[in-house]
């Protein structure tokens, strides 16, 4: 099963793969957890780039292809692979984020993102998409306590991350049976059990 995690930065997201991965883990499953822009050599250069607020005037077109260029490698090293391989694997953003970012985001054409996502991912979507749904301030404001690395994308307006957790919306009216919202403005330990029985439901794990 191919799980992703999607969600403003700021949701909890980072926390929730791990306490998953190790769950899952404690129920026998072989578990490889992933980042996006990374978890290739190539795509962790990739992310240091995208990340680095000295890139602040970075066309939004350069933007998108880095992130699809290391889209692109993560699916071909890691994603197909170890899916053939029968693992679960939990991916911190997939290509959603692309369209909520860059599409609603950034206001690229939809159609076009949606052509160039299919093509780099060779049609591969999550089995089922988490969304750590909070609102904008309030993630904005866990970014800027947490003491975690500050990116270009932390910089933008808070018109531009309302817009994006839109597009999440609407994404998820448009796949409802993929997607699962979870409040993440609970505690980790209520996000973490709520996830814990989403995904033991989808796999009908026992225990």
């Amino acid at each position: 099963m191919f799980i992703s995690f999607e969600g403003l930065d700021g949701s909890g997201k980072t926390t929730q793969v791990q306490r998953l991965a190790v769950w899952l883990r404690t129920h026998g499953r072989d578990v490889l957890t992933l980042r996006e822009p990374g978890g290739t050599r190539l795509g962790d250069a990739i992310r240091a780039i995208l990340h680095d607020q000295t890139y602040a005037e970075m066309d939004v077109w350069a933007e998108l292809m880095l992130y699809c260029a290391s889209r692109a490698q993560l699916v071909a090293e890691q994603v197909r692979p170890h899916l053939q391989n029968g693992s679960v694997i939990l991916s911190d953003r997939f290509a959603d984020s692309t369209l909520a970012y860059q599409g609603y985001g950034r206001g690229l054409d939809l159609g076009f993102l949606r052509t160039l996502l299919h093509a780099i991912t060779h049609g591969l979507q999550p089995d089922l998409t988490l969304y750590l749904d909070i609102d904008p301030e309030r993630a904005l404001a866990r970014r800027r306590s947490s003491g975690e690395e500050v990116n270009r994308m932390d910089a933008e307006s808070i018109e531009f991350h309302r817009r994006v957790r839109a597009g999440y919306h609407q994404l998820i009216a448009e796949q409802p049976d993929r997607w699962v919202v979870i409040d993440a403005s609970a505690s980790p330990d209520q996000v973490a059990a709520h996830i814990q029985a989403v995904v033991k439901a989808r796999l009908n794990l026992s225990g």
